[in-house]
C-alpha cells in the first residue's frame, strides 16, 4: 500500500497543479472584482447577472441552436454509418473505425484552414460551381460554414458511442427476432435502435458539448461574426482581459457540461439495470 502511495504522488501532486489550483482560481474570479491580480477583491454575484444581459442571451441563445443542429446533422449521418460499419466482420470494423478516427489525429486549427480553402469565393466548392455553369455562392462567415466545420470536427464522437452500444447487442437477439417473424425494420427498430440508445445518449451529449465549448471553428469559418460561449471566454480572458465575467461564464459552461455527464451516467446506470 505503501509503495502505490508512493506511485501516485507524483501524479496527485501534477494534479493538484494544473487542474485543483486553476479551478479554485476561476471560482475566486468568478465571485469577486478588483481585476485580474486578486487586489483590494470584494465578493459580488454581479458577474453571472451581466450573463443576463441581452447581448449575452444571444450568444448563448446561437450556441445552443449551433449546438443541436450540430447534434442533429451528426446523428442522421453517425448513426447509419456506425450501422453499416457494425454489419462486417470485427478485423473490418476495426479498420473502418480507424479511418473515421484518423480525422481527430489532426490538430483541429488544420482541419478548420482546409475548409477555410474549400469554402472559399476561390475555393473547390466555387470552381466546381463555376465549371458547371452556377453562380458562385457565398459560403464562408456563415451558418452554414460554421456547421460544416462544427458537423466534420463532432462527427466521430457521434459514431464511436453507437457503434460500440451495437457492437455489444448479442447477435443471438437479432436471431431470435427473425424467428419471432420480426421483418428487418421491425428487427432494427424494437432490438438494435433500443439497445444502442446508450450509445446514442453518449454521442449526443458529447456532441453537444464540444460544440458549444468550441471557439476556433466559429472565429475562424465565421469571420469573428459569430460569437459562441466558447468565444466569448476566450474574448474576455484574451482580448478584454475581464477574468472575473470570463471566468463566470466558465462555471456556466462547467456546470452545463458537469449536468449533461450526470444525464450520461444516470442513464446508463438505469439501462444496465433494466438488463
Amino acid at each position: 500500500m505503501k509503495h502505490f502511495t508512493k506511485l501516485t504522488r507524483p501524479y496527485l501532486i501534477w494534479s493538484i497543479a494544473i487542474v485543483i489550483l486553476p479551478l479554485i482560481l476561476i471560482v475566486l474570479y468568478a465571485f469577486t472584482t478588483g481585476g485580474n491580480h486578486l487586489v483590494n477583491i470584494q465578493f459580488t454575484l454581479e458577474n453571472f447577472k451581466r450573463i443576463g444581459e441581452p447581448i449575452y442571451l444571444e450568444v448563448l441563445r446561437k450556441s445552443f441552436v449551433l449546438g443541436f443542429s450540430s447534434v442533429l446533422i451528426c446523428f442522421l449521418v453517425g448513426y447509419p454509418l456506425a450501422y453499416f460499419i457494425s454489419t462486417y466482420k470485427d478485423r473490418t470494423q476495426d479498420l473502418l473505425i480507424l479511418f473515421v478516427t484518423i480525422p481527430m489525429w489532426i490538430n483541429t486549427l488544420l482541419r478548420t484552414y482546409a475548409w477555410i480553402s474549400i469554402l472559399s469565393d476561390n475555393g473547390l466548392v466555387n470552381r466546381l460551381l463555376s465549371a458547371m455553369g452556377i453562380h458562385n455562392a457565398t459560403l464562408m462567415y456563415t451558418d452554414f460554414a460554421v456547421l460544416i466545420g462544427l458537423v466534420s470536427d463532432m462527427l466521430p464522437f457521434m459514431v464511436i458511442p453507437i457503434h460500440t452500444s451495437i457492437r455489444k447487442i448479442d447477435p443471438s437477439l437479432i436471431e431470435a427476432s427473425h424467428d419471432l417473424g420480426a421483418n428487418h425494420f421491425q428487427t432494427f427498430w424494437r432490438v438494435i435502435f433500443k439497445m444502442s440508445i446508450p450509445g446514442v445518449i453518449n454521442g449526443v451529449m458529447m456532441t453537444f458539448l464540444l460544440s458549444i465549448s468550441t471557439f476556433v471553428i466559429p472565429k475562424l469559418l465565421g469571420g469573428g461574426q459569430f460569437t459562441l460561449i466558447g468565444n466569448l471566454i476566450e474574448t474576455q480572458f484574451i482580448s478584454v482581459g475581464n477574468w472575473n465575467f470570463g471566468s463566470a461564464i466558465s462555471i456556466i459552461l462547467t456546470v452545463i457540461i458537469m449536468i449533461g455527464l450526470m444525464l450520461m451516467r444516470k442513464f446508463d446506470h438505469e439501462k444496465k439495470e433494466e438488463e
